[in-house]
């Protein structure tokens, strides 16, 4: 079984239809899970990190505000140039709380930390992390401007947003690279984001398919059916499921392979 790959919209890069997100690996407060869990040890994040390789993933999400997960990567990831590395800048997690900062000052001490964090010398993607205001993020601050020259300074291959209304998601199709949208069966106003990304060849990441695992709770969908759902719209890239458990990470896996 290897997870199929598709193309990021127009960046040159081709990720697994499936990515690994990180936040488990680093931070387990203030998080909207429905179960609470451990953070993981540092050979049970190599172990995941080699599964995922050998499942076919090659795409790894992570952010300044998921604690400690761009260092645990630095520490832990092998191969670099196997992988497909997108992380994020605007929000910080600090003494158990968020705060967002889109400065241009801000903007580029955060992508030189995470630069050291993970001990890579380039991004293969950075994300706008929105605190909801995505519009006005995007027009009046300097944060998407800042990305934008360290993109042409080589730092970034590809630049874009996580956005949080649809009204942002189709302004960060046309001014960026990427956009990370929420889309499952019960949120569905991002689909006009994705339809407009594929008809403008932008890549599309896909958050919250399980809700935030809620989908696969009280009588919801299967997580397998969840993924297929969120694979079979026209124009998504990839889906980006967060997970520290194997057996998850296996029938994710699983229930992606058939899908086109």
């Amino acid at each position: 079984m290897t997870i199929r790959k598709r193309p990021l919209g127009q960046t040159g890069m081709e990720v697994s239809c499936l990515g690994l997100g990180t936040v488990k690996f680093g931070r387990n407060h203030e998080v909207k899970y429905p179960t609470s869990f451990a953070l993981p040890e540092d050979r049970q994040v190599a172990s995941l990190l080699d599964q995922a390789r050998d499942l076919g993933i090659n795409l790894l999400d992570t952010a300044p505000a998921y604690g400690s997960a761009e260092q645990r990567l630095g520490r832990l990831l092998r191969q670099r140039d196997e992988w497909i590395i997108s992380t994020k800048v605007g929000e910080e997690f600090t003494n158990g709380k968020s705060f967002f900062d889109f400065s241009a000052a801000h903007t580029r001490r955060s992508v030189e930390r995470s630069l050291r964090n993970i001990n890579t010398d380039y991004l293969d993607i950075v994300l706008i992390h929105s605190d909801g205001r995505d519009e006005q993020i995007l027009d009046a601050t300097d944060c998407l401007q800042t990305l934008r020259a360290m993109q042409q300074e080589g730092l970034i291959r590809a630049i874009g947003m996580s956005t949080k209304t649809p009204a942002g998601g189709l302004r960060a199709v046309q001014e960026t690279d990427v956009v990370m949208a929420t889309y499952n069966k019960l949120m569905l106003d991002d689909s006009i984001v994705i339809d407009s990304a594929r008809e403008h060849n932008k890549g599309i990441l896909i958050k919250k398919a399980l809700n935030s695992g809620h989908a696969c709770t009280n009588g919801g969908d299967s997580a397998a059916a969840s993924l297929q759902f969120a694979l079979q719209k026209s124009g998504v890239s990839t889906v980006i499921i967060g997970t520290i458990n194997a057996a998850h990470l296996a029938a994710n896996a699983a229930a992606v392979a058939s899908v086109q």
